[in-house]
Formats: structure tokens, sequence, C-alpha cells
């Protein structure tokens, strides 16, 4: 057994610094870096991806809404080819910053509220794939269980890396548990093991059933994040399982 295992990073701006980026790159094969929309900046996505390639960490794109202000948590109305714009945009942009540090982005990540649009609505989940194929048929798509956004990226000929989260609280539904709801984040290391370890074995469990794991996911903003990194990765290595890129060619 094997699993990919992420985290959201670079989402400082200007001198305001949001996460332990660099205890979280010790740890985690994958890293989301923000691209200046919902979080980062050109220095913060130099710096990441610097860190990143020196750790050997793979870069992936983390697309969201043009929403600074609302760390891209707040949904947004755009049009189907003004979305493939912006990630496009969004993609080129880090990519090189990668290529400066002699990495590559090699898979795409919506961030936030895109994450849930791409999931549910067709043409959010187009317009994320069509700025994904602008830039390259080669990169991978990371998107949640059961998703439009995976669907349409699959039978576009793209790798589909199905995620799941060890800090965040299912629903019965299978669904996440909205952040608003006491006790959406985990925090209770134990619990945190439990949820590590079932993912990566186990699956997601939706309405359709299991749908096998390939990433799992840490935010950097949740309270302790790099330790909840840590635990999930010792959890991992208790159960047997190995901790990889979830892309044969990466790493």
């Amino acid at each position: 057994m094997q699993v990919d295992l992420n985290c959201d990073v670079g989402e400082g701006f200007g001198a305001w610094e949001l996460g332990a980026d660099d205890e979280l790159l010790e740890v985690v094969t994958s890293a989301n870096v923000a691209c200046g929309f919902h979080a980062g900046d050109p220095s913060w996505m130099r710096r990441t991806c610097e860190r990143a390639a020196e750790r050997r960490v793979v870069i992936g794109a983390q697309v969201g809404f043009p929403d600074l202000q609302g760390f891209g948590r707040r949904h947004l109305e755009m049009t189907e080819i003004e979305l493939a714009d912006a990630v496009l945009f969004q993609i080129g942009a880090l990519d090189a910053f990668a290529r400066a540090a002699g990495s590559r982005v090699e898979y795409v990540k919506p961030h936030g509220a895109l994450y849930h649009a791409a999931a549910r609505r067709q043409d959010y989940a187009a317009g994320v794939l069509q700025g994904v194929l602008g830039f390259s048929s080669e990169l991978a798509v990371v998107a949640p269980p059961g998703s439009l956004l995976g669907a349409a990226a699959a039978d576009a000929g793209l790798a589909v890396a199905v995620e799941g989260f060890v800090d965040r609280r299912y629903t019965a539904d299978g669904g996440l548990a909205p952040r608003s709801e006491p006790g959406a984040v985990l925090t209770d290391a134990a619990e945190i093991r439990r949820q590590t370890v079932g993912l990566a074995t186990a699956g997601h469990r939706g309405p359709d059933g299991m749908t096998r794991v390939a990433t799992l996911c840490v935010h950097s903003d949740t309270p302790g994040a790099a330790g909840v990194a840590r635990e999930a990765r010792q959890a991992l290595a208790d159960a047997g399982v190995e901790v990889r890129p979830f892309l044969p060619r990466a790493g």
C-alpha cells in the first residue's frame, strides 16, 4: 500500500507568514503552492518553490478564486472562459518559479470555494479543466471523490488523484463538514491517526460506496499543522503504508 501526503503552502502575503511551511515540507511528499490569487505573492511563490525543490517535494499549483481578502473560501461567479484564463494564469506563473528552482509544476489542485464549485458544477469543472489543458495535457488533477472535476479530467485522459483530508471531519454522506460547524477541523491526535489510516487503507466512503484515495491533505492553517502532518505520517508508517508522490514520474 502507498499514498501521497500533500499540504497547502506558500499562503503568506508580503510580510505576513501563514503556516509552518518549512516544517511541513520536511514531512509531506507534495506541495500545493498558492499562486497569488487567494493567497501568496511572487516572492512567496519563489521561496516556496525553492524550499520544495531543495527537499525534492513535488510541486502542484493550488489555484483559487481571485479573493485575497476571503482567502479563496468565498464563492465567486465566473464564466467558464474567465475561470479558464485565471487557472492558466496561475499555473503558468507558478511553473516559472518552479522551473527557476530546478523543478516544475506537476499537478493542479483547486483551493477552497473553487475546489467545491468544480466538484459540483459542470461549468466550473469545465473551466478549471480548460485552464489545465491550456497549459499542458501532462498535468495531473487532484479532486475529491465522486467529483465532476475528477470525472472530466479522467475523460480528458489526465491523471487524477482522489483526495482525502486527515484534518477535516466527514459527514455521514461522505462530504466535508462545513468549517462553520464546531469540530469540523480535527485536532485530536488519535482521531487524526484513525482517519489517516482509514482513508489510506480502506478509502473514502460516499453514496456510491468506497473510493480509493491516492493523496491525503493537511491544511497549513490547521492549528499545529506540522504536528498533524507528523502524526499522519507516523500513523501511515505504523500501518505499513508507504508515503510517496502519487505521480510515478515525480519525486
